[in-house]
């Protein structure tokens, strides 16, 4: 299973890959085959593998030279060498199985072997390239989606303007309310009289239509009649004509007298088909007797079409008669042909058979591959489904934070409107306190002077008495 799981490149592809699209710059021209296989230099790997967790996952380069937090150790200096590698190691432990690579070992970035190397190398350049395919299919959805999402946003302001609109015309001002009424009522009453001028009018159309079909009755039946009297004279005279053998006189006369009937009657054949074109004329207002036209003229026009396409195929079946006597003589000819051509066709089915074998048992191989791939597929499909959902997740996080710190702010600036406030009172509160303090003060030594004054007085009032006696 391990040789299906992704296809083996060779050294030299897989260092003209990793020069044109991982290395760029001086490394990608200072790299040479016999630095990566046969004798591998462990700088050289370790800054390949570097760039693909680089390209793969964003990982910077000052992150595998970074001791983890989680962990406490007393004295890091001893592996600041040794901190490279088993990051390197850790990152490289996490993509591999990705790539379908399950059985890497430290041991390959310490002491690399080239076949394990070559079989790393190409699995990770296949889950590059199926990366790079797949991404440039999820930026092309993340572009339509948001704009997608801007015309949504376009059209949803546009219908809410729409609807402001739509509400101020269906609203009538209350200075037009009145008028709005009136015109109401005026409409409707013209549509009252327009449906019943309109069926006045269908009525009175209906009668002229039902006295054009009753005339057009009458003259059918008179054209029918004539008929019947022009085919039996047509008899008569077919049978005078047996009978008369004699008398070129009266057969003269009779023809003349035949002659004027047939004019009479020409004539009122004329009238009656001048009558019939009127009432035609009159009668082409209804639609239905035009269309029955339209649809004989049609039939009339296929079957004419039809007659020649009779024509057609009749010189067409003539020309297949003619082929049929030169195929069969050709047939004769192809029957012995065809007996040296069967040896040659068995022979060719068994190859045929031989390679339709060979054919199956590709065809299943390829389908159990593109199954395995299909799972594989599948299996990376769900896995970016849920860290779209860890992505979603953390998202939100930030923005519940984010909304968290702007309150924090908010009360903090509160806070410290109130301090200031509470400050600004205390000031001014200890302001006046010291104003009473110091009058206090005033008043107190003004006081105290005062009494010191009558104590000296009252002093030299004792001593004046004294010195006195």
């Amino acid at each position: 299973m391990e040789a299906l799981t992704f296809p083996r490149y060779s050294p030299d592809d897989i260092i003209s890959y990793l020069r044109s699209h991982v290395l760029a710059g001086a490394e990608a021209r200072n790299l040479v085959k016999g630095d990566v296989f046969g004798n591998p230099k462990l700088e050289v790997l370790h800054m390949i593998y570097m760039r693909i967790l680089q390209k793969v996952y964003g990982i910077r380069l000052e992150h595998f030279y970074m001791m983890p937090v989680n962990v406490d150790i007393m004295y890091p200096q001893i592996f600041e060498g040794f901190l490279p590698v088993c990051n390197l190691y850790i990152h490289m432990e996490r993509l591999l199985p990705v790539c379908r690579i399950n059985d890497f070992q430290i041991a390959d970035v310490l002491n690399p072997k080239t076949k394990r190397t070559a079989r790393f190398l190409s699995g990770i350049l296949n889950f590059v390239n199926f990366r790079e395919f797949r991404r440039e299919v999820y930026l092309e959805l993340q572009l339509n989606y948001k704009s997608a999402m801007e015309k949504h946003q376009q059209l949803e302001t546009a219908n809410r303007e729409a609807a402001v609109k739509l509400e101020k015309l269906n609203t009538v001002p209350v200075e037009h309310q009145a008028e709005v009424k009136q015109l109401t009522d005026n409409i409707r009453e013209l549509e009252q009289l327009l449906r019943q001028d309109y069926r006045r009018k269908q009525t009175a159309l209906q009668e002229v239509i039902s006295q054009k079909k009753s005339d057009i009755a009458e003259s059918t039946r008179k054209l029918n009649e004539l008929k019947v009297t022009m085919t039996t004279l047509k008899e008569e005279q077919e049978q005078l004509k047996s009978k008369i053998v004699e008398s070129p006189e009266e057969l003269k006369n009779y023809k003349e007298l035949m002659k004027e009937t047939v004019k009479k009657l020409k004539k009122s054949k004329q009238e009656v088909i001048e009558k019939y074109e009127g009432y035609r004329d009159l009668v082409e207002v209804l639609p239905s007797c035009q269309l029955e036209v339209q649809l004989y003229q049609k039939k009339m026009e296929r079957q004419g079409a039809n007659v020649e396409r009779l024509a057609s195929v009749l010189s067409e079946v003539r020309n297949l008669e003619d082929q049929l006597e030169s195929a069969q003589i050709e047939l004769k000819k192809g029957k012995t042909d065809e007996m040296s051509l069967k040896r040659l066709v068995t022979a060719k089915h068994e190859k045929l058979s031989t390679a339709e074998i060979r054919i199956k048992k590709k065809r299943e191989d390829v389908e159990q591959y593109k199954h395995t791939v299909f799972e594989y597929c599948n299996r990376v499909q769900e896995k970016r489904g849920a860290v779209y959902d860890k992505v979603t997740a953390i998202h939100k996080e930030i923005q519940q934070t984010r909304f968290k710190i702007q309150q924090l702010n908010e009360n903090a600036e509160k806070e410290n409107m109130k301090a200031k406030e509470i400050y600004l009172n205390l000031k001014a509160g200890l302001e006046k306190r010291h104003d009473s303090l110091i009058k206090t003060a005033k008043s107190y030594a003004a006081s105290r002077e005062e009494k010191i004054a009558e104590l000296k007085k009252g002093l030299l009032r004792v001593q004046t008495p004294g010195s006195s006696s």
